[in-house]
């Protein structure tokens, strides 16, 4: 089982919980292959992905860092 864990830390805890929920549909409908876990607390975001194979983790590792980026970019122009 391969895995990557990434933490962020956000200005406000507004800005975690804003990325959380624009996530939390892509959680519900699951990468094949990987099993992402999401938590916040305050202003601190974790994320870990598992996957069985490398090019999974690593494909699931591009999309969920793309969502997140791509929140924090629409929340800036709002």
């Amino acid at each position: 089982m391969r895995q990557a864990t990434f933490v962020f830390v956000f200005d406000t805890a507004d800005d975690a919980k804003i990325v959380v929920g624009s996530l939390s549909p892509e959680i519900r409908h699951k990468i094949p292959k990987t099993e992402v876990v999401l938590s916040r607390t305050q202003k601190r975001l974790s994320l870990t992905i598992q996957s069985a194979d490398l090019s999974s983790l690593r494909a699931a590792c591009n999309s969920y860092l793309r969502w997140i980026h791509t929140a924090l970019k629409v929340k800036r122009l709002v």
